[in-house]
C-alpha cells in the first residue's frame, strides 16, 4: 500500500531543515492590523501554553527564558503563560496551591520571579518575534485576596452572609459582577499588564461564568489600548459576540477523544463542526488542542487519551482544520507521558524532543501557507472509506493544502469520491512529490499533509 513505508518513520526523523520561523513584531503595522476583526498576527499563528512552575527545575521566569530560542526554532509564535500572580495561602490546595487562586491581580508570584524579571522575559520574547498572552482569572480570587477584607461587596455572598466558593473550588471566592466598582477595578488591573509589561492579550479562565456585559465593555476598552488577542476558555458562542477572538471547542475535543478510543467513526467530527458553523459567528476562531493543563492534569491527555501513535493524526487536525488556531501544551514536544501536578512541583524532564520536528513542520507550514489562515474555509473531501479516513483541502489565492489522516488502529485503503485539485502534491514531511489522484493506502493512525506545487 502506498504511504505505509513512508509514514512509518519515527517523527524525530522528519527533518524540516534549520529554517527559523520569524514573526514581524518590530513592524508597527503588524501591531495594529486586523483581519475579520482579529489581530492579523494570529491568523497564521499558533499558541504554546507555558506552565512556568513545571517547565524548569528552577520554575522561574529567568529559567524559562533559556527555552525561548528553542521554541522559536520549533516555530512557536504566541506564548500563553498560566497565571503568574501570587497564590493565596488561605485554604491552599497542596503545598504550592493553584495558579488560579490569585492573591493579588497586579503582582507576580515571588516563586516565579519579580515584576522586573517578568518584564525582561516579555521583552526577550518580543525581541525574538514572539507574542505574549497571560492567563486572567476574572470569575474569582484566592481566599485571602486583599479585596475580601477591604471591599467585601466585591464578592458574592450566600443567604448567611458568607463568601461563596464556586463549584468545588474551596480555595477561591466568587466575585460579584453586580458591583460597578469591582468591574472598574478588574478592567484597570487588566490594563496594568498591557501598559506596564507590554503583553499582547489574555486567555480568560472560565470566561462563560462572567457576564456578557462585562466582557463587551472590557474587551472594547482593552482593544483601545492595544490590538490584543482575546481567548475565552469556554465553548459558548455568545463570547464571540462580546468581542472574544477565539474560544475553546470542547465539543470537538470530546469527539476526537471518542474517535481515538474507537467509540465513534471519523465522520462524527464533521457533525460537531457543522453544529459549530451554525452556532458561532462566521469570523469566530476556535483553539484546537490535544492537551492543555486541565486535560493533562485531570484527564490524562494526551498520553492516555491519544497515546503513542494515536496522537499524531489528531495533532495534524488541530494544526490544519479551518477557523482555528492550534495549541501545544508544555512538554508535548518531548513528549511528557504523565500528568503534571497542579499543586506541587513536578518538573518536566526535557531531553528527547521526539515530537519537535513533527510540530515544526506543521507550524512552519501554517506560518508560510496562506491556505491555513484562520479565516480560510476548508472543503471536506469524501472518500470510499469515510468512517476511518478524514480528508479535506484548503485554498487561498492559489495556495492549496491537502490533509489526509487515518483515524483508526488498522491500515486503510481508500479512493476518492470528491477528488482533490489536480496538480503535483508535495508531502511536507518528506519533500517528495507523490501521486494522490487514485487514492492510496495509509498506515494505522497515519497522516499525510501536502502542498500543491505552483
Amino acid at each position: 500500500m502506498k504511504r505505509l513505508a513512508l509514514l512509518l518513520l519515527p517523527v524525530f526523523w522528519l527533518s524540516c531543515g534549520t529554517n527559523i520561523v520569524t514573526w514581524d513584531h518590530d513592524d508597527p503595522a503588524s501591531d495594529t492590523a486586523t483581519i475579520d476583526g482579529h489581530p492579523a498576527w494570529i491568523m497564521q499563528g499558533n499558541i504554546y501554553e507555558v506552565n512556568v512552575r513545571q517547565y524548569t527545575p528552577e520554575g522561574t521566569f529567568t529559567a524559562f527564558a533559556g527555552h525561548l530560542d528553542r521554541l522559536r526554532d520549533m516555530g512557536v509564535q504566541t506564548l500563553w503563560f498560566m497565571p503568574i500572580q501570587p497564590i493565596s495561602q488561605k485554604d491552599r490546595k497542596g503545598r504550592l496551591g493553584s495558579y488560579y487562586a490569585i492573591a493579588d491581580y497586579t503582582a507576580t508570584n515571588p516563586e516565579f520571579g519579580t515584576m522586573d524579571e517578568w518584564k525582561s522575559l516579555v521583552q526577550q520574547a518580543h525581541e525574538r518575534g514572539f507574542r505574549v498572552i497571560m492567563d486572567w482569572v476574572p470569575n474569582h480570587t484566592g481566599a485571602d485576596h486583599r479585596w475580601l477584607e477591604k471591599y467585601p461587596a466585591f464578592y458574592v455572598k450566600d443567604s448567611s452572609g458568607n463568601f461563596v466558593a464556586p463549584f468545588d473550588w474551596t480555595d477561591v471566592r466568587k466575585l460579584n459582577y453586580g458591583n460597578a466598582q469591582m468591574t472598574d477595578s478588574m478592567i484597570a488591573a487588566m490594563k496594568f499588564w498591557v501598559t506596564e509589561t507590554g503583553i499582547d492579550g489574555f486567555r480568560c479562565d472560565v470566561a462563560g461564568e462572567v457576564p456578557k456585559a462585562f466582557w463587551t465593555r472590557a474587551i472594547r476598552e482593552l482593544k483601545q489600548v492595544k490590538n490584543l488577542f482575546m481567548l475565552a476558555e469556554s465553548n459558548d458562542a455568545w463570547l464571540h459576540e462580546a468581542g472574544f477572538d477565539a474560544s475553546y471547542p470542547w465539543d470537538v475535543f470530546v469527539a476526537m477523544k471518542q474517535v481515538a478510543a474507537g467509540q465513534r467513526p471519523a465522520t462524527s467530527i464533521d457533525s460537531v463542526l457543522r453544529r459549530n458553523d451554525t452556532a458561532f459567528l462566521p469570523n469566530a476562531i476556535r483553539m484546537y488542542f490535544t492537551s492543555n493543563h486541565d486535560e493533562n492534569s485531570w484527564n490524562k491527555a494526551d498520553y492516555q487519551t491519544m497515546p503513542g501513535p494515536v496522537h499524531a493524526p489528531f495533532a495534524v487536525l488541530t494544526q490544519t482544520l479551518p477557523r482555528s488556531v492550534p495549541l501545544i501544551y508544555s512538554g508535548q514536544e518531548e513528549p511528557v507521558r504523565d500528568s503534571l501536578s497542579f499543586f506541587y512541583k513536578d518538573t518536566i524532564a526535557f531531553s528527547r524532543f521526539e515530537r519537535a520536528a513533527f510540530y515544526k513542520t506543521l507550524l512552519t507550514l501554517r506560518a508560510s501557507n496562506p491556505a491555513l489562515a484562520a479565516n480560510v474555509p476548508g472543503k471536506k473531501l469524501r472518500t470510499s472509506n469515510d468512517a476511518t479516513v478524514y480528508a479535506f483541502e484548503r485554498e487561498k489565492n492559489g495556495n492549496r493544502v491537502l490533509v489526509v489522516v487515518n483515524l483508526h488502529k488498522e491500515p486503510q485503503q481508500f479512493t476518492w469520491v470528491d477528488r482533490p485539485s489536480a496538480g503535483e502534491w508535495k508531502n511536507v514531511f518528506t519533500g517528495a512529490i507523490e501521486p494522490v489522484a487514485a487514492g492510496f493506502g495509509i498506515e494505522p493512525w497515519g497522516y499525510v499533509v501536502y502542498e500543491l506545487r505552483k
